[in-house]
Formats: C-alpha cells, structure tokens, sequence
C-alpha cells in the first residue's frame, strides 16, 4: 500500500467508522489475547502480545476481503463457536493447574511450562473464530475502500494490544478476572453455535416441513398432487 494510494482514498469518516466498529465488536479479543499471554512467562508475554497483534491485523484483512464468500459458506460460525469452547477449555486447565501449584507449594508437581507457539496459536484460532462475525460489519464500513480498511485495522488492533497488555497486568493481580474471561469466551462460543444452528435449520430443515405441509390440504388431511 503506498502513500500515494493512501493520500488518494484518505477519509475520516471512514477510517472513524472501520476504528469504531472494529473496536467496539473486538473488545472481547482483548481479554482473549491477555489470557493466552498471561500463561507465558513474564518476559515473554510482551513478545506474545506483539505477535499476536501482527497475526492479527493480517488475518483481520484476509477475512475482510473473504467476508461475503467465507459467511457464505454453512456452519463456519458453528465450526467457530466450537473451536472457541476447545480454546477456553485450554485456557480453563492452564489456570487450574496454576492454582493447584500454588495451593499445593513446593509440594506441588511441576507445572509445564507454556511456549510462545502455545500462545499464538491459541490467539489465532480464536481471534479468527471470535472476528468470523463482525467482518462483514468491518467491511461494510469501509465501502470498499481498501487502504482505509488496511489502516483501521492496524490502529484499531494496535490500541487493542494495549487494552491487552493491561488486562494481562491485571490478571497477574486479581486472578478471578482470568476466570470471567473464560467465561465470555464460552459464552461468545455458545452465542455462536446457537446462531448458527438457528441459521442452519431455517435454511435446510424448515423449507423442507414447509414443502411437506404444502402437500396437504389445511383441513382433513387429503394430499393434493
């Protein structure tokens, strides 16, 4: 993306736009981000958040401009949602056997140890499930006006792995919010999955009872054709 290019299609408007929804649907990938680094050791969690980020702003792009075909596709939301619970199930064991070594104290069986690859898969698989369902939001925003696009996801994300970063300093201090952020992750799972099915039933399973139903008369049950 050039300068020039980006002088050329320069507009506040959209540019406000792409921020503010982006922002306002990805809030919660920040406290995902800030739980897949907060198992890392300290002086890797910076590094993770930072990956993470650039992870990110690249696959937010690829699924902006896939928006429309990718939604198209049956139960990618569903598939999405799952994959959400297994993330916040990874998450759920880590920070229960934190807690058990610190009850436990020098007793206590050695944690594994989490590896930066651990953690930025972890982010990807579910920054792309969680973003699956606002792209299109994103993308309609930007009209398609791709260097406005391209540079609203960059700050939009930038200010994210800062909200991150800080959260992350927060679950090292209160460790009951590592826990309420599990539960979003579930609950935006579960959101998704019963979207989704609600989606995949009208669109196979209810044209069909339709058709069926068509096939009798209101009254008295006598078929038609």
């Amino acid at each position: 993306m050039s300068l020039d290019a980006l002088w050329a299609s320069w507009s506040w408007v959209t540019l406000t736009e792409i921020m503010g929804v982006n922002l306002i649907l990805s809030g919660d990938n920040a406290v995902l981000i800030a739980l897949a680094a907060a198992g890392l050791p300290e002086k890797q969690r910076g590094r993770a958040i930072m990956f993470g980020m650039i992870l990110a702003v690249i696959l937010r792009i690829i699924l902006s401009l896939a928006a429309v075909y990718l939604l198209a596709i049956p139960g990618l939301l569903l598939i999405g949602g799952l994959l959400l619970i297994w993330i916040a199930w990874t998450f759920f064991k880590e920070l229960r056997a934190e807690d058990k070594a610190e009850e436990e104290g020098p007793h206590a069986e050695p944690v594994q140890v989490k590896t930066m690859a651990v953690a930025l898969r972890q982010i990807v698989i579910a920054d792309v499930s969680m973003s699956l369902d606002n792209v299109l939001a994103v993308a309609g925003a930007a009209r398609n006006n791709m260097p406005m696009l391209i540079l609203g996801l960059i700050i939009s994300i930038l200010i994210m792995g800062i909200a991150a970063t800080l959260i992350s300093r927060l679950l090292e201090r209160f460790r009951w919010i590592a826990y309420l952020g599990v539960v979003l992750i579930v609950w935006i799972g579960l959101k998704m999955i019963w979207e989704d099915t609600h989606h995949l039933y009208e669109r196979f399973v209810a044209p069909e009872h339709a058709t069926v139903g068509q096939l009798y008369l209101p009254a008295g049950g006598v078929r038609t054709g």
